[in-house]
């Protein structure tokens, strides 16, 4: 009796019907990712003190949930974390209770910057945060 041989075709289709359930998530994940989620970059300007860069890191859990952190390079800080965070409609709000901080913002058309107000300590200055490579 002969033994039955299986195709390339059946065999390469086969593979494909048992990989395509671990690829296809992945991609639907990357396509729902917020475009807040990315690295900020923006220049404080307290007048008469000097101009202050901040840098703000945003990021996504796989359930959507947004956390992030701060950092201020000419002061040598950083990772200061975020403690609340929302993203609707364009318009950004963060917090951050360790160094008493907050920023509302709306975010452009093309998601490469989010024109907002920077308060701390009794101060509100405007900061542009543009989307860093």
């Amino acid at each position: 009796m002969r033994k039955p041989r299986i195709s390339w075709f059946a065999l390469c289709w086969g593979l494909a019907i048992v990989l395509a359930p671990s690829i296809v998530p992945s991609r639907a994940v990357a396509a729902d990712t917020p475009p807040i989620v990315a690295d900020w970059e923006g220049t404080l300007d307290p007048g008469a003190k000097p101009k202050q860069r901040v840098v703000v890191h945003i990021s996504a859990a796989e359930d959507g949930t947004l956390s992030g952190t701060i950092d201020y390079p000419d002061q040598d800080s950083s990772g200061i974390v975020i403690t609340a965070i929302t993203f609707k409609a364009a318009v950004l709000h963060l917090e951050s209770s360790s160094n008493l901080c907050a920023y509302d913002g709306t975010m452009n058309k093309d998601a490469s910057e989010i024109v907002g107000t920077w308060k701390q300590g009794g101060a509100n200055l405007s900061l542009t945060l543009k989307r860093t490579p």
